[in-house]
């Protein structure tokens, strides 16, 4: 059987981020007195080495040192977040904007699903922005119906590590850590739009904890 230690590199190594909503018990692990340090020894053979976001309550590997082909890797995953940039901050808006809130939605934020359907279906406006979210390819719903269209988004946005659904019985979703990281990510390429994409991937590979 793995030790906790083994499970919380494994998924590490996994490229998960690892936080108190999406993880608790490795994210107690990491957090709880050196366990931390004494993790790194096993990442730093792989290459790798943990990182925190701003906050310091999300956890996630990164590169120790980058080569040549860690930086393809790199820059390959970076261009892909940024594709991803648009759908996701126009999800953000309209969960922000259905729910009258003056808050984005941010780690630990529950969001329910049958609820915000509701109030969808009863302003066309926001059915018609669910629609254009749904059709991006990175959601890619067939779906005519607000319903499947919204279902579709959840599913793939679980995919993807943005949601857990605690309780596969009810509709309730939680934000993980994963959208901190994006947040981050969408102040750094604020920070840095005068720059091209590839002039950008290479400014977030020497930030080191970016990507």
């Amino acid at each position: 059987m793995m030790t906790e230690q083994g499970q919380v590199l494994s998924a590490l190594l996994e490229g998960k981020f690892i936080c108190q909503v999406s993880d608790e018990m490795s994210w107690r692990f990491l957090k709880a007195n050196d366990n931390a340090a004494q993790l790194e020894p096993h990442l730093n053979l792989l290459n790798r080495t943990l990182s925190t976001t701003a906050e310091g309550d999300v956890f996630f590997a990164s590169y120790l040192t980058i080569g040549e082909a860690e930086r393809k890797i790199l820059i390959q995953q970076f261009q892909e977040t940024t594709s991803y940039l648009v759908p996701l901050v126009e999800w953000l808006l309209l969960v922000q904007q259905a729910n009258e809130s003056d808050m984005p939605v941010t780690m630990g934020n529950a969001i329910r699903l049958n609820e915000l359907l509701t109030t969808i279906e009863d302003t066309p406006a926001y059915t018609e922005q669910l629609e254009k979210i749904s059709r991006y390819k990175m959601f890619g719903s067939a779906s005519v119906s607000a319903d499947g269209q919204l279902k579709q988004v959840f599913k793939r946005l679980c995919d993807l590590g943005y949601l857990i659904k605690p309780n596969p019985d009810k509709q309730i979703y939680l934000a993980t850590g994963r959208v901190e990281h994006l947040y981050e990510m969408i102040r750094f390429i604020d920070e840095t739009e005068a720059l091209s994409l590839a002039e950008q991937a290479d400014a977030a590979i020497q930030q080191g904890s970016l990507i």
